[in-house]
């Protein structure tokens, strides 16, 4: 093992490795954080971050200590003491793929030496750990899991933008391939985080995160498929749930929208569907009603669009829609399965001329078809219809009720009278 302060490896730098990668430079860990894009290294190493919860100043501050590294040199990740792997986890045809959790154990697996911590923190299905993830980290190695070194599973909960609950004060799950692995792994995170929260094994890890994902994506649903029949039925969605959630036991919470998005709720739950289909050989149906529900949000919120502008004599086709809002989330940059982007590209096979604000998603980010454009009285007063599809606060709210004629919003965020919600 290495002399203090200890190397820890974060292989990955995005909305979850990054976060975890400044933390532990902060509490004295050196950092060597890795990725295979180079051009995001470059940025990194510039001090210039591109996710919302670690600013360029964080960055630089990181890099002026001389313990945070970016590289993309699988080469700098020898002599580690923990390793920690937070890469992408996608479906494929409806299966998860597993090739960047396998690429990165292989990387992982030459460097891996008696007494080391090497933890998964992807989301994934239970057994990965167990069943993929170590024995590649043994055959590279020639070390025995949980004998010679560590192995665990600690999902990810990050919640980008969240002002309150960040990596360092969020309860931290842990887990090992046995006690000894657990033991180990539970010590280094107690070092990142303000409390651990261990479970008897990695499977129970894994299914926790899917858990909390699904139980999330399935109370989404069923509000959002309240919010379409109660506007058939000629009720107010947004005080029925106000009503709801009066009750101070027994309930919780939730708010319809245009659908979900980012990484987690438009693919986590179907890990789960997809393992119980493969282990069971039955269907999880809350988990298929609720992708049914969610999708479709994005193709409602385009027929409620057009009732709109049907009931004022104009069609979508050659209307020019303003778009408040392209993230999947608000106060956030991050547009990964935005249903805001569904909606735009839905309007724009309609005809309809595409504008929109959002000064925190890049612009590169942004379809072809829509022009940013910025929030003012000009731009608002032109629009045969705007659309608040994602409700930052960094916006001029007070702007849209006075100059616009026609509004549909699906965030709750307006009061005026003349304004159409979800």
């Amino acid at each position: 093992m290495s002399a203090d302060p200890a190397r820890f490896v974060v292989v990955g730098q995005g909305y979850v490795g990054l976060p975890v990668a400044m933390r532990a430079c902060e509490v004295g860990f050196d950092v060597i954080g890795f990725d295979v894009d180079k051009e995001r290294v470059e940025l990194l190493t510039r001090a210039k971050s591109f996710i919302d919860d670690v600013d360029d100043a964080r960055l630089a501050a990181a890099l002026a200590t001389g313990r945070y590294r970016a590289t993309s040199n699988h080469r700098e990740l020898s002599g580690f003491d923990h390793a920690s792997v937070c890469v992408p986890t996608p479906l494929h045809d409806g299966a998860p793929n597993l090739r960047c959790i396998e690429d990165a154990a292989r990387m992982l697996s030459t460097h891996v030496t008696p007494g080391c911590c090497v933890v998964l923190e992807s989301t994934t299905y239970p057994g990965t750990t167990e069943e993929v993830f170590a024995p590649i980290l043994e055959a590279g190695s020639g070390l025995r899991a949980g004998t010679d070194f560590h192995v665990g599973y600690s999902p990810e909960r990050i919640d980008p933008s969240n002002p309150t609950w960040k990596f360092h004060n969020t309860p931290k799950i842990v887990s090992g391939v046995n006690q000894t692995s657990l033991d180990a792994i539970r010590r280094f995170y107690d070092r990142l985080v303000e409390r651990t929260v261990p479970v008897p094994g990695t499977r129970e890890a894994e299914l926790a995160k899917l858990l909390e994902n699904t139980f999330r994506h399935v109370n989404i649903a069923l509000v959002n498929e309240l919010a379409m029949y109660s506007h058939g039925l000629g009720v107010d969605v947004w005080s029925v749930i106000d009503a709801a959630a009066s009750k101070q036991f027994g309930f919780m919470r939730f708010s319809p929208g245009p659908g979900v998005g980012g990484h987690c709720l438009p693919i986590d739950p179907s890990y789960l569907a997809w393992q119980v289909r493969r282990s069971l050989g039955k269907a999880f149906q809350f988990v298929d009603i609720a992708n049914a529900v969610n999708d479709r949000m994005p193709d409602y919120i385009v027929s409620r669009a057009t009732e709109h502008l049907n009931r004022h004599h104009k069609s979508v086709n050659g209307s020019s829609i303003l778009l408040i809002g392209l993230s999947y989330k608000a106060n956030s940059g991050d547009a990964r399965n935005s249903p805001a982007m569904a909606v735009a590209k839905h309007l724009h096979r309609l005809g309809a001329d595409l504008r929109a604000v959002d000064p925190l998603v890049a612009a590169e980010e942004v379809p072809l078809h829509v022009r940013l454009v910025p929030l003012d009285a000009a731009e608002v007063s032109r629009s045969d219809l705007v659309i608040v599809l994602t409700d930052h606060d960094v916006l001029d709210w007070a702007l849209l009720e006075p100059h616009a004629d026609h509004v549909l919003d699906t965030r709750n965020r307006l009061r005026d009278a003349k304004v159409e919600r979800l």
